[in-house]
């Protein structure tokens, strides 16, 4: 297998070749196949992209289809039959059976994009500057939504510029069980001593990815949007990693029955991992002027086209929703089974998430590489997350056949199994 090419051009700055260090060449819903043919099963996914598979041979043909007629791939923001096929799917499958009424704004392909267009909507409709986040939270490394991010080490990355803008907050859960963290964010609010500037808006992801798969109660999100509600303060979800049925509903805010006033989402959102990313926003919100936040791959209409396919085909009914609940059912079995069995063994360890988003906490990153090392060296490629990398995370396709989501919780098991024996 030969590397050599790709160590020597490409730069230090690659994470996943260093934990994978194997050329891929093909893939196929769950699996992926390296240039010696060794197969193995995907429990990453692209970091969420690929909530409905590689390769999904329905959105395949959709887009080659659309490329055989000469169909429009770029076209800035100008109006296209993709995108208005797009745009009604969006509203005739998504937004209406669930009472949303959003319009829609098409930033830039990534998710950083997504956020960026999202916070700066925040300060121009409430003309105020200030956007709360919380501790643990990751929505992107663009200069705006890094200010709104925790983990420091992407904060530490800017050469020394300050990032500006936003206000941390301690997230549900982070002061302990107990501790109801609202109480806090309440109190500055209702204190004009307190030292908080009253936010433009308040963005959050119901279940934190990057951040350790720290899952914010139902309860506490009802609270928090009461609490936005009562200070005039916009409710932002990023639904980016959390979004497109990861958690068994397309949105993962629908669990809590909150309406926020901006959304963002981007990764499985073309279902085909190609770069599309949206903000949806309630239409009273929509301040813009023209041109006054624009991107040139804002009209990748080759994403609109496998977006709709994905909509229409896994969308349409409620069978593919209960699909995926289903198969979460059986890795939290599973994930409560491997953490029982490593806290026996003197690991202590939990289970987490909501949906097919969830994680091993084992509390230490290299006890979490060791378990992840030895799954990759058995078929199976899966990741960490936290603070300290901490947290072997599970983001399978939600597609995944029975025999592969079985054969790789086998796989992880025989890997805890493993470290726990040396």
């Amino acid at each position: 297998m030969q590397t050599q090419t790709l160590e020597r051009l490409e730069s230090n700055v690659r994470t996943y070749s260093r934990s994978f260090p194997v050329v891929f060449t093909k893939a196929q819903n769950a699996r992926l196949t390296d240039e010696n043919g060794r197969e193995y099963i995907d429990f990453l996914a692209g970091a969420g992209t690929l909530n409905y598979g590689h390769n999904n041979p329905h959105l395949k043909q959709a887009m080659i289809d659309y490329l055989a007629t000469d169909g429009i791939v770029h076209g800035l923001d100008m109006w296209t039959a993709a995108k208005r096929d797009y745009l009604e799917t969006l509203e005739e499958v998504i937004l209406k059976p669930r009472g949303l009424e959003y319009k829609v704004h098409l930033p830039g392909p990534t998710g950083t994009n997504a956020v960026e267009a999202a916070i700066r909507l925040a300060r121009v409709a409430k003309g105020r500057h200030n956007i709360v986040t919380f501790t643990n939270g990751f929505h992107g490394v663009t200069m705006g939504a890094l200010a709104t991010t925790g983990n420091r080490k992407f904060r530490e990355a800017t050469g020394g510029i300050p990032t500006q803008g936003a206000s941390f907050l301690p997230f549900d859960g982070y002061m302990g069980e107990h501790t109801d963290t609202l109480n806090y964010f309440e109190k500055l609010l209702n204190d004009k001593s307190g030292g908080l500037d009253i936010p433009a808006g308040v963005i959050i992801e119901t279940v934190q990815g990057e951040g350790g798969i720290n899952v914010a109660g139902l309860d506490w999100l009802k609270r928090l949007e009461s609490i936005c509600h009562a200070h005039d303060i916009l409710l932002i979800v990023d639904d980016i990693q959390a979004g497109c049925g990861r958690t068994g509903k397309f949105f993962s805010f629908e669990h809590a029955g909150i309406t926020p006033d901006i959304i963002t989402n981007s990764k499985s959102l073309s279902g085909f991992g190609l770069p599309f990313a949206h903000v949806l926003m309630r239409p009273e919100l929509d301040k813009w002027k023209p041109g006054q936040y624009n991107g040139t791959f804002r009209g990748f209409n080759l994403a609109m086209v496998t977006a709709t396919a994905a909509l229409k085909k896994y969308w349409s009914d409620s069978t593919f929703e209960r699909d995926v609940q289903r198969k979460a059912r059986i890795v939290e079995e599973r994930f409560q089974k491997l953490a029982a069995l490593l806290s026996e063994n003197g690991i202590p360890a939990s289970e987490r998430g909501r949906g097919l988003m969830r994680g091993i906490d084992v509390v230490s990153g290299e006890i979490a590489d060791k378990i992840t090392s030895k799954a990759f060296e058995h078929g199976l490629i899966i990741e960490t997350s936290g603070q300290d990398g901490e947290v072997v995370k599970c983001l399978c396709p939600l597609t995944i056949t029975d025999q592969d989501l079985l054969e790789a919780l086998d796989i992880l098991e025989a890997s805890v199994k493993a470290v726990i024996s040396e």
